[in-house]
């Protein structure tokens, strides 16, 4: 089934019952893709909907999780993509010699269910063919077997899981079902090869809203002798390898007392990403120019992910044709000069947890770089996409998929 996102057409909510077929994700290996015809559900699935926490005010994020988990195994000696199967959540057991425990091969998703804030039992997501790229384009940079599986059939299988499991889904604006969707390799030998088995497994987990006491400004460092990611590593793609490299400088700046770390790459300083989030900054135009432009790292070099949030900035951006919008290298040289002559009128992250995330402050070498926080154009674009995922607003077609 085709997701339309252009937003050439009206703008309204968009039903799966109305989606045709997606022939640009069509198998044209071999080997069997996923088929959410063969789905099952297993007999002692019960729905354990007393575990659910009845006082949503205290929910963190990914430490309750819901009674069920989808698993799809793939098997290269028998023929691809086996049956998936919907089970009770329990704890995966592979061979200690698997793979994805010595080398990396192991990457994931991050999605979420909404339920309409005008009705319950209207359960959506949120652009999840843009997850089913990236998925796919992360398996591919891993060199995992199934990566041309069809994006459609894996996200009927996950809004089946949903179904399943919507009493889990908090309701009121801000609450959610977090979505988990994870490949690893569960290929049983060591040596450094490509796999010929995998898993693909989604998980669910109700979550609250990331600002629980209000819209709170971060403050950065830039002031790290660590990088991110670099051209032809592996920044474009969703992998762990990319998060556990972090831990260790986020841990320092937490320390110092900052939020996140402004990645920064290369002798020029180019800014990259803020923490786990793509960034964007809004700037008036410089040398006597009229106007104003919305700049965001481009994902030409390879070490930026591809965010959800991110195009859909860009998406709503271009639509309402108030300033240019612009994806460019951006260095924090550049970023200091317009702070310093009054031209940086905010910035702020980008990401699937947060939505948006106000940025208030930049430590660079030592001196602070101040930003006007929380700005307007921060606020419209939290507004408008949490209007969108949760019914209150019409948003592009194929945006808010009802499942």
């Amino acid at each position: 089934m085709m997701l339309q996102s252009s937003l050439s057409r009206c703008f309204m909510s968009t039903t799966r019952s109305t989606i045709t077929k997606n022939k640009s994700a069509t198998t044209t290996a071999t080997h069997r893709s996923i088929s959410s015809a063969q789905l099952t559900i297993s007999s002692d699935s019960p729905n354990n909907n007393n575990n659910i926490p009845q006082n949503k005010q205290d929910l963190q994020f990914g430490k309750v999780f819901s009674s069920h988990m989808l698993q799809i195994p793939y098997k290269g000696s028998s023929g691809g993509w086996q049956s998936p199967e919907i089970v009770p959540f329990h704890d995966l057991k592979i061979s200690p010699a698997a793979s994805s425990l010595h080398y990396g091969l192991q990457c994931f998703e991050g999605m979420k269910a909404y339920k309409s804030v005008n009705d319950s039992n209207d359960i959506r997501l949120f652009r999840p063919q843009l997850n089913m790229k990236r998925l796919s384009n992360s398996m591919d940079r891993l060199c995992m077997p199934g990566s041309d599986f069809d994006h459609e059939e894996l996200i009927e299988c996950i809004a089946r899981l949903v179904r399943l499991d919507q009493d889990w889904i908090p309701t009121e604006e801000g609450y959610s079902l977090y979505i988990r969707p994870t490949v690893i390799s569960t290929h049983p030998y060591l040596g450094v090869a490509a796999p010929d088995e995998i898993l693909l497994y989604v998980i669910t987990c109700p979550v609250g809203p990331y600002y629980p006491s209000g819209f709170a400004p971060v403050r950065l460092t830039a002031d790290t002798p660590y990088v991110r990611a670099w051209p032809g590593g592996t920044g474009a793609a969703k992998v762990g390898g990319n998060y556990a490299g972090s831990m260790k400088p986020q841990t320092d700046a937490s320390n110092r007392g900052y939020s996140q770390i402004l990645w920064l790459f290369g002798e020029e300083e180019e800014i990259t990403e803020v923490g786990a989030m793509n960034v964007f900054f809004f700037l008036e135009k410089e040398d006597g120019l009229k106007g104003r432009e919305l700049v965001t790292p481009p994902l030409t070099r390879g070490d930026i992910l591809p965010g959800v949030t991110r195009q859909s900035i860009i998406d709503l951006s271009k639509s309402w044709g108030e300033f240019d919008v612009v994806e460019r290298s951006i260095t924090l040289p550049e970023v200091r000069k317009a702070a310093s002559e009054g031209r940086l009128i905010e910035a702020f992250g980008a990401g699937t947890a947060a939505v948006v995330t106000p940025i208030s402050h930049i430590e660079h070498k030592g001196s602070d770089i101040e930003i006007p926080a929380t700005g307007d154009l921060t606020k419209r674009f939290f507004s408008d996409l949490m209007g969108i995922q949760y019914g209150r607003i019409e948003g592009p077609e194929g945006w808010s998929v009802k499942i």
